[in-house]
């Protein structure tokens, strides 16, 4: 087993490395080098007196990488480790970490992974209500979890065009015909959560993290609304049924705003842009 020192580490940090995983290709990784960046820039935040370690720092003291899976044979896709965080007096902090990567934070930047809370109201309702507001909701397969048709936000990228691309977003232009420009896109999570200000702060991603407990996934959550005709709206009802055709691996249903949280309640993300959405709207930012 092959292991080298982290560069830049104090104390020396080892890193043990699987046999199919060369260490060039774990340091050139984005998730373990945002990862490794964001822990130790949380770690040197203990130096201020306030901090809660303050008096007992911890200390990032050895890395064991215990398995990786690639995607089409030789890209780097997840990668299970096991850090070793510790302080001087043999406390240690849970250290299982599944790194997947997010969003790369910028709302421009190609194969950021991003969710999006698509809104549509009749237009002869009067603006700025809430009323009769409809939220496009994705079923999918998702296995990890032991479901085939798991209810959601419709996630994707932001591809090189500035659009809403993906699974997803393709089955949505081709049931409705709705395209979302970048430019459309309100950041609902750049909104609601405040970056650094300074270098106690830790540089945490303006994104919602749906299992920080062991995985450094990170999601941005974004938000669209459009008014169409009520009778394309109801057409639309019609036809998104969430009902599965022969072949079809990702559907669409609509489900009425004040119920959304009860249609998706499974979905932490929908959960997640049911709250900024609410908190934003009370304080008048959206």
């Amino acid at each position: 087993m092959a292991s080298f020192v982290l560069p830049h580490s104090e104390p020396e940090v080892p890193v043990n490395l699987t046999s199919n995983l060369p260490k060039d290709q774990l340091l050139s990784f984005p998730a373990f080098k945002q990862w490794i960046e964001t822990l130790q820039h949380s770690l040197s935040t203990q130096k201020t007196q306030s901090h809660t370690f303050h008096s007992s720092p911890y200390k990032l003291r050895k890395i064991d990488i215990q398995s990786v899976d690639f995607f089409g044979g030789k890209r780097l896709g997840f990668v299970k480790l096991r850090a070793e965080v510790s302080n001087d007096d043999g406390e240690q902090l849970p250290g299982s970490v599944f790194l997947r990567g997010g969003s790369v934070g910028m709302m421009v930047s190609n194969d950021a992974l991003t969710s999006v809370w698509l809104i549509l109201q009749p237009d002869d309702v009067p603006e700025g209500t809430e009323n009769e507001k409809q939220v496009i909701l994705a079923l999918q397969p998702r296995i990890a979890a032991g479901s085939l048709s798991m209810a959601e936000l419709p996630a994707g990228m932001l591809d090189e065009s500035g659009s809403f691309s993906g699974g997803a977003a393709k089955e949505i232009a081709e049931e409705t015909g709705l395209e979302i420009p970048a430019s459309d896109l309100i950041n609902m999570t750049e909104l609601a959560i405040p970056d650094a200000l300074s270098d106690s702060d830790e540089r945490l991603q303006q994104a919602v993290y749906p299992s920080p407990g062991g995985c450094d996934e990170f999601i941005p959550i974004f938000l669209w609304q459009k008014r169409v005709p009520r009778g394309q709206l109801n057409d639309w009802r019609g036809k998104l049924t969430g009902l599965r055709e022969h072949g079809e691996k990702i559907t669409l249903m609509l489900s009425p705003l004040d119920q959304v949280w009860r249609h998706g309640g499974r979905d932490g993300k929908v959960l997640a842009g049911w709250a900024l959405y609410q908190g934003l709207r009370q304080e008048g930012r959206i």
